[in-house]
């Protein structure tokens, strides 16, 4: 007869090397020179959580995080707003290829990067909470508006032994919120 230890200790072994061996799956196209990429808007992101700042609070740290890397230079969030309108773009968030490349050739950039938010916030077990953020992006070359990179990064969230402790806390939303922006431009730079 098996103990009861074993019974629990088992699944969250296997739970934490699963979760362990999760490898970030990311697109590239390898016939793309990024190093021909110096200016990039960062259109607003598409917003699936229930937090209602969340789209606005990760494209803020993205736009800066990438900012902050000297590799290009980011269109502020003020002339993407006003190009957006003078375009008439219903869904800023979502713009279609032709969209990508208008206000791409209105901006002078030679890419779009495009997000959605799908978590945001926190989240509760029954014994634990934490904060958890996961965003996808992609980029879309100016001249085209196809898709030249894609990734998505998930951080945050209640861990295995947060669970089978029932201990709880986790990091403030902003530092899970840079953790992801973080492995998104690790992906984007590979």
């Amino acid at each position: 007869m098996r103990s009861l230890r074993n019974t629990f200790l088992v699944p969250a072994l296997l739970l934490a090397l699963a979760s362990g061996c999760a490898k970030t799956k990311a697109y590239q196209d390898r016939n793309m020179d990024f190093g021909a990429i110096k200016t990039v808007v960062v259109m607003p992101f598409w917003n699936l959580s229930a937090n209602q700042q969340a789209a606005d609070r990760v494209r803020d740290v993205f736009a800066n995080a990438l900012l902050a890397t000297q590799a290009v230079y980011v269109v502020p969030t003020g002339e993407v707003a006003r190009a957006a309108s003078r375009l008439g773009l219903a869904t800023p968030a979502t713009p279609s290829t032709e969209e990508v490349v208008k206000i791409a050739a209105m901006l002078k950039a030679d890419a779009v990067i495009t997000g959605v938010v799908k978590e945001y916030g926190e989240v509760r077990t029954s014994a634990a909470a934490s904060n958890v953020v996961s965003v996808s992006l992609q980029m879309q070359e100016a001249g085209t508006g196809k898709v030249i990179w894609s990734g998505s990064s998930t951080k945050g969230g209640v861990t295995w032994g947060a669970r089978l402790l029932g201990t709880g806390g986790g990091e403030p939303m902003n530092s899970v919120t840079e953790q992801a922006v973080d492995d998104l431009l690790q992906q984007l730079f590979q």
